[in-house]
């Protein structure tokens, strides 16, 4: 085993053990390597976790060759993202030209040398990390560090299929920070960036579970994602989560509700009826609680199921 337990994993594809001790040998100081000997088990590693970052790919093989592991690969959005360098005997332009059209990021071509293939490597693996940043950047509140908007619509997308298909519960809880405009025009803007920081930290220690997903909605507003949840776990779970931003016990001199600062919170269960299961109608039922949560006097949380009916 690789001493370096953080290093990038390199998963070598090919039938012919020489070429395999080959490779291994060459890499074996940089990378993690795994091997897998067909494309049978190269599909079944490159979808398991901790997933690969590269894949270097012999397209001669028996059953399923290269270019056909390589499509399934594309294929599949678990392992779509892994960059793959096809090691070939072929050398002729338009296999090279199959391999790029495929997906390839690189094409070696056997014998190769091996100061090539580690520089190759390298500047794959370079780049697949750079991307990956980019790519969790892109998921992530600059302000507070937790889950975006975007990263929460998908997370949000993602389960409620998955509550389709298992029939399953899901609940979803909004949450606004009470008077918060107030206590910027009070405090300053620096000192609210710092609030909104401390109540997305209160927030996620509030959390019982991985699978369970805190964001920030925009603004002072955040969001919950909460799989696997009926009404009842999820009011339990947003009244913790009130008494967690309340007991940071932050000064909140012009709030008209509380003293310190608190937050006001509205959640929406899904229904077993079809008719009332929809994405935007589980947002717009936990919009409406939240907003009946401040009309109640702010500093309290409601949540319904998306079959119950709402008086006015």
């Amino acid at each position: 085993m690789n001493p370096n337990e953080n290093a990038p994993i390199v998963l070598i594809v090919d039938d012919m053990p020489f070429n395999v001790k080959v490779l291994r040998e060459t890499l074996k100081r940089d990378y993690r390597i795994e091997v897998a000997i067909n494309g049978a088990e190269a599909l079944e590693r490159a979808r398991g976790e901790p997933q690969p970052d590269l894949i270097l790919l012999d397209v001669m093989m028996p059953e399923m060759d290269g270019y056909e592991v390589c499509r399934r690969l594309k294929d599949d959005p678990l392992p779509v993202s892994i960059p793959v360098i096809f090691v070939t005997a072929k050398d002729d332009e338009a296999a090279e030209e199959q391999g790029f059209e495929l997906g390839g990021v690189d094409y070696i071509t056997k014998p190769f040398s091996l100061a090539v293939v580690k520089m190759r490597v390298r500047t794959h693996i370079q780049l697949k990390r750079q991307t990956d940043t980019l790519e969790r950047l892109a998921y992530i509140d600059p302000l507070t560090g937790i889950p975006n908007r975007r990263q929460f619509m998908e997370t949000l997308e993602r389960e409620y299929q998955r509550a389709l298909r298992e029939d399953s519960a899901l609940s979803v809880l909004m949450i606004d920070v009470d008077h918060f405009k107030a206590y910027n025009d009070h405090y300053g803007h620096g000192t609210g960036d710092d609030c909104l920081r401390e109540v997305a930290l209160a927030l996620l220690r509030g959390l019982f579970r991985p699978g369970d997903q805190i964001a920030r909605y925009g603004g002072e507003e955040f969001v919950a994602v909460l799989p696997r949840t009926d009404r009842e776990a999820a009011a339990l779970l947003a009244e913790r989560l009130s008494q967690c931003v309340l007991d940071l016990q932050r000064p909140h001199a012009r709030s008209s509700t509380s003293d310190r600062v608190t937050v006001s919170i509205g959640g929406a269960t899904t229904s077993l009826h079809a008719e009332a299961r929809s994405l935007e109608a589980l947002l717009s039922r936990a919009d409406q609680m939240l907003y009946r949560a401040k009309e109640g006097g702010r500093n309290r949380s409601l949540v319904a199921d998306m079959d119950e009916r709402l008086g006015m």
